[in-house]
């Protein structure tokens, strides 16, 4: 049995792997959700992410198609008290920004579409720097003293801004961030490492990186002169055109043949082994996705593994 990693402060206990729900309504119909998330708990996960705004990119969307498959799943399964459950404030067409009246507006929508009365884990999506901090911790807050949500996180934010909202939280004894989603992984550092990354280590923030898998690059589909079926191609080859991806897919090849495992297994490995990393998010289309990336649970990298991967992608 996989142990769960605690979430920063809080009673949140996860698996080392987060489902994204980003797919979920788009590129995977309900049926095919329902599937993946079967899999995945099958397996012994318990932790998924989600968004307000997914998909509302998507022509005729929305937004909030994802909380709605995810709330329909949670409800014929049964399961919610076995699921750890992360949404996002502040990208939704209808309740755009962090003012205190739209977190509030747009926790009760996301309450709606997922069919329960808590969200486990509330992220502000996108830091909106010209609302005072108090203000957005203070909403947040009521959300938690109402039992509504159980514990606060932050995507997308500087490090001055996040400093800011958790020495305003522990001054006013309020809700404060327990978790961090940062944009991080093998072919993207720059966000993440450095000043973001201290204040997370030093205030003892969880982080949950997002693109963990560079959508896609690093799990190895995507070769010179390969072509690849999916919504994600484009941004996923730009990494072909650096030195550093494809010194760093070399890098990987290597270690999943010595280890006997999927290019992205060693690629969520070494995130997960990074300082504050609890939970890399990737996310699956289909059922025979999820084994490469549940794998990352039993898949401790050696200390020469982690430096020939750190050094590749430098």
């Amino acid at each position: 049995m996989t142990s769960l990693r605690k979430l920063g402060s809080s009673d949140l206990e996860v698996f080392p792997l987060s489902l994204g729900g980003n797919v979920f309504g788009w590129t995977a119909d309900e049926a095919q959700s329902f599937a993946v998330l079967d899999a995945y708990t099958a397996a012994g996960g318990n932790f998924i992410d989600t968004a307000d705004a997914y998909s509302a990119w998507v022509p005729g969307h929305r937004g909030g198609e994802s909380e709605t498959v995810l709330g329909a799943w949670l409800k014929a399964r049964g399961n919610r008290a076995d699921v750890v459950v992360a949404t996002k404030v502040s990208q939704h067409p209808e309740y755009k920004g962090l003012s205190a009246a739209n977190i509030k507006a747009a926790a009760d929508a996301s309450l709606r579409r997922l069919d329960t009365d808590h969200i486990d884990l509330y992220y502000t999506h996108f830091d909106q720097p010209d609302v005072p901090v108090e203000e957005i911790i203070g909403a947040l807050d009521e959300l938690v003293k109402a039992g509504k949500v159980r514990a606060i996180g932050a995507s997308n934010i500087s490090a001055e801004r996040l400093k800011e909202s958790l020495d305003f939280s522990d001054r006013e004894n309020l809700a404060r961030y327990v978790a961090l989603q940062p944009h991080y992984n093998l072919v993207s550092r720059d966000t993440y490492e450095g000043a973001l990354q201290d204040v997370a280590s030093r205030t003892g923030l969880a982080a949950m990186p997002y693109y963990a898998l560079a959508a896609g690059f690093l799990t190895g589909k995507y070769r010179p002169g390969a072509t690849v079926d999916s919504a994600r191609a484009q941004g996923a080859g730009k990494h072909l055109r650096t030195e550093r991806g494809p010194r760093v897919l070399a890098t990987l090849d290597e270690i999943a043949v010595d280890r006997g495992v999927e290019v992205a297994t060693v690629a969520l490995a070494w995130l997960a082994g990074r300082p504050t990393v609890a939970a890399p998010i990737a996310s699956a289309r289909t059922p025979q996705q999820l084994p490469a990336l549940l794998a990352v649970a039993d898949l401790v990298l050696t200390e020469e593994e982690t430096e020939k991967l750190t050094a590749a992608s430098a």
